[in-house]
C-alpha cells in the first residue's frame, strides 16, 4: 500500500468518523435537518429493537423529534467503533460498514424544572448500532441505513 492510499483511507476514516459524531449530536441536539442531512436520499433508520419505527431517514427524524421530546436533557455516547471500509484490491472503495456501542442516559422533564437540574438521568439505554455508509460523488460520506440493535434499558432512579 502506498503512502498515498494509506493517507486516503485514513482520510476516509476520519470522514466518516465525523459522520457518526455528527449523527449522535444532532439526535442529542433534536437537530433533525442536520440528522436527515447526514443520510442519503434513500437512507433508512431501523429503531424497531428499542420500540421504535424503521422507514425513511426523514420520517424516523419526525418520530425521534415527537418521542425525544419528553426527554429535554440527553447525551449519546457512540464508542468502540469497529469500521470495515470496502476494499478493492488494496485501495478504499465507496462503502462501508460500522459498528458501534452506544450508552444513552436521559432525564425527563421535570414541571418547573430546568435542564440543569442536578441528578441521575431516569432512563438509560444501551447496545449497539450497525451504519452502511456510502460515498457520495462529492467525496462526502452518508448513512445509507442505520440499526439500533438495543440490549437493555433502566427506567426510574438507580
Amino acid at each position: 500500500m502506498t503512502q498515498r492510499v494509506e493517507l486516503a483511507t485514513v482520510m476516509d476514516r476520519l470522514a466518516v468518523d465525523a459522520v457518526i459524531t455528527g449523527y449522535a449530536v444532532a439526535v442529542d441536539d433534536g437537530d433533525w435537518t442536520a440528522y436527515q442531512a447526514l443520510f442519503t436520499p434513500d437512507g433508512r433508520a431501523d429503531y424497531r429493537s428499542a420500540g421504535g419505527i424503521e422507514g425513511p431517514a426523514r420520517e424516523v427524524a419526525g418520530w425521534l423529534a415527537e418521542m425525544l421530546s419528553m426527554f429535554p436533557v440527553r447525551q449519546h455516547l457512540i464508542v468502540n467503533r469497529r469500521l470495515e471500509l470496502e476494499d478493492l484490491d488494496g485501495y478504499t472503495g465507496d462503502s462501508a460498514v460500522l459498528q458501534a456501542d452506544y450508552l444513552n442516559p436521559m432525564r425527563l422533564d421535570r414541571p418547573g424544572g430546568t435542564n440543569g437540574d442536578a441528578g441521575a438521568p431516569n432512563f438509560v439505554t444501551g447496545g449497539r448500532y450497525t451504519f452502511g455508509l456510502v460515498r457520495r460523488d462529492d467525496g462526502a460520506w452518508r448513512v445509507r441505513r442505520v440499526t439500533v440493535h438495543e440490549k437493555w434499558r433502566r427506567t426510574g432512579a438507580p
